[in-house]
């Protein structure tokens, strides 16, 4: 099946159950192509950053819970930043020169990150279901000072999706 074959419907409610529909279809669309891949090539990059498929599947799930659990609901959550090296939490101003990058610890599978970032996807839908799109993020967490509403970090979201799934287009394509 080709990937429009999976986008959602062009007509419907608009609102949150279509913000959760796209953003299962990009989500999954990532896990499908990483599990499409084969072992030793999911964990191998041809890409000078040095990422591998595995490492992005591995952002994508701490990403999307770092928005929504710990940033809009407000909740702790495992390292939130555990899809990073540095010592510190991801700063783009930090981190220009590069010391952070992702990484997956070599017992940790393909197959439990898909399953787990289902598990993510399902919190996000739940939120999603049971929260207005207006409805500010919780304080503290993630956001302290300046909160945001829940369409915006679905904007966010999906935007950082596109963005990695653009990536891992490129890395499977040089691949061959």
């Amino acid at each position: 099946m080709a990937r429009d074959d999976r986008e959602p419907e062009k007509r419907g409610p608009a609102g949150a159950s279509r913000w959760a529909a796209y953003l299962d279809w990009v989500r999954e669309d990532i896990a499908a192509t990483v599990l499409a891949l084969p072992g030793d090539v999911r964990r191998s990059s041809t890409l000078p950053s040095g990422w591998a498929p595995i490492e992005l599947l591995n952002h994508v799930l701490h990403m999307e819970q770092r928005w929504f659990v710990w940033g809009f609901l407000g909740e702790p959550v495992d390292e939130p930043w555990g899809d990073w090296t540095a010592d510190e939490p991801w700063d783009p101003e930090a981190n220009r020169d590069g010391d952070a990058r992702w990484v997956v610890a070599e017992d940790v599978t393909a197959e439990e990150l898909a399953e787990r970032l289902t598990a993510i996807g399902a919190r996000t839908t739940a939120i999603l279901r049971d929260f207005p799109l207006d409805a500010t993020a919780s304080p503290g967490g993630r956001f302290a000072a300046d909160p945001p509403s829940l369409e915006w970090i679905c904007f966010h979201v999906l935007a950082e999706y596109a963005r990695h799934a653009g990536q891992l287009d490129v890395a499977v394509e040089i691949r061959g």
